[in-house]
């Protein structure tokens, strides 16, 4: 690039010198101070870059890159101002500030997020990830909230149960623990017409608004919330499907961050944070750390 903006300049001592007779003032004197100039701007980008470089190596260990499901409301989502937010979401924010971390919320796609994790774009998956099933996949803090697998159906349906759902067509999000529930009780499956599977719960619900599914799969949690915020004419049956419990997954062999942000997070239960969060999102503490 130096040599080109060089020889740009060295161009313009010719032009210039062959207009000299017509004009004022010196060609040559204007000709070397663009080049200089030129190449002091040159100079200046490559310091900056380096720079940024160096600032960029630096920080490596002082973020905290959290990968989310951008449409899972309530634990993460974009608001009406498009902005990231969340239970979980907030959760993450002040165990960072905490700990005295850049905290970064990343949104991935779900099903591939273990190659998130892999390759070290996200720090770690906090989005109402389920340890149950999951065990040896991650390392994984503590438990901090329970959480079931149900079905949602229209009020207007009919189905009532579990049995109700033979012949129906069920929809569950791709890589979700629902769909490792359902795939774990191929009893219950042999007696759907179909079960699908969907990138996202909004779209779920809109399949199941327009009448092209009968039922969806999906955790408790974000069930009630969707419900309540689409003012939806939709229930929950009684009958779960599973149990499971929701935890904060890193890289195996990362347990320096997860300890961190254990202690974060047991901090935050015993001076009433955790607590806090949890009611302002779901109107009562739902967290399990500390009790």
């Amino acid at each position: 690039m130096k040599k080109r903006i060089v020889g740009i300049a060295m161009a313009a001592v010719v032009v210039a010198a062959s207009l000299a007779g017509c004009g004022g003032g010196s060609a040559e004197t204007k000709a070397a101070t663009g080049t200089a100039a030129a190449e002091a701007d040159t100079s200046a980008a490559e310091r900056d870059t380096a720079a940024a470089s160096e600032t960029a190596a630096a920080g490596g260990g002082e973020t905290l890159i959290v990968g989310f499901d951008a449409d899972f409301p309530p634990m993460g989502f974009m608001d009406s101002d498009g902005a990231y937010t969340g239970f979980d979401l907030e959760l993450a924010q002040e165990a960072a500030k905490r700990l005295g971390l850049e905290y970064v919320a990343q949104p991935i796609s779900w099903d591939a997020k273990d190659m998130e994790l892999e390759t070290g774009n996200i720090d770690c998956i906090w989005n109402g990830f389920t340890i149950t099933g999951r065990e040896d996949d991650y390392e994984w803090t503590e438990a901090y909230m329970a959480n079931t697998q149900v079905f949602v159906v229209a009020r207007d349906s009919g189905i009532k149960s579990q049995a109700d759902l033979a012949g129906k067509v069920v929809e569950c999000q791709v890589d979700s623990s629902a769909e490792a529930a359902l795939k774990a009780a191929p009893e219950l499956t042999a007696t759907f017409k179909e079960l699908l599977t969907t990138a996202d719960y909004n779209s779920a619900f809109m399949d199941l608004e327009q009448g092209a599914v009968d039922a969806i799969a999906m955790d408790v949690i974000v069930a009630g919330y969707q419900i309540q915020q689409r003012n939806a004419d939709m229930v929950i049956l009684e009958d779960s499907l599973s149990a499971e419990e929701y935890g904060v997954g890193f890289k195996k062999g990362n347990t320096e961050l997860r300890d961190k942000v254990q202690a974060a997070l047991e901090e935050m239960a015993a001076d009433g944070t955790l607590k806090a969060i949890s009611e302002k999102w779901f109107g009562e503490d739902v967290t399990t750390i500390g009790r």
